[in-house]
């Protein structure tokens, strides 16, 4: 995978949930952004692919972001949203196969009409037969 540290930077702010007073008064929170645009790591194809998977979560300055406040400590929070980023990307870059148009050969069609007549027809046996009056 590419070395995305040379080309990400931080933000913390402090985050929400349990930790008590270190909550109020530590940035624990990490959010990892990385400009896509400006990268010298990956090609303008990937660069593309990227930028049509992930339109959602780049915003209007072309950051691609990832938060993380699952820990009480910065560095791991840190390590963690540049994990996550790593993974985000290595996921959209993957292309999917196209799918091979196939078709049904006569003989199984035949085959289908077939079991559907004879299960008709052993329904009908099972009805009561027809009186006239």
């Amino acid at each position: 995978m590419y070395n995305l540290s040379t080309e990400v930077f931080f933000r913390t702010a402090r985050s929400g949930g349990s930790g008590g007073q270190n909550v109020n008064k530590v940035e624990t929170m990490a959010e990892v952004c990385w400009h896509l645009e400006d990268s010298k790591l990956i090609t303008e194809e990937e660069k593309i692919l990227l930028l049509n998977k992930l339109t959602k979560r780049i915003n209007k300055d072309g950051l691609l972001t990832v938060k993380c406040s699952e820990t009480r400590s910065q560095l791991e929070n840190k390590q963690l949203a540049l994990a996550k980023l790593e993974e985000l990307i290595a996921k959209s870059l993957v292309v999917r196969k196209k799918r091979k148009v196939t078709h049904l050969p006569k003989a199984i069609k035949e085959k289908r009409l077939d079991s559907k007549k004879k299960d008709s027809f052993k329904k009908e046996m099972r009805r009561p037969p027809a009186t006239d009056n």
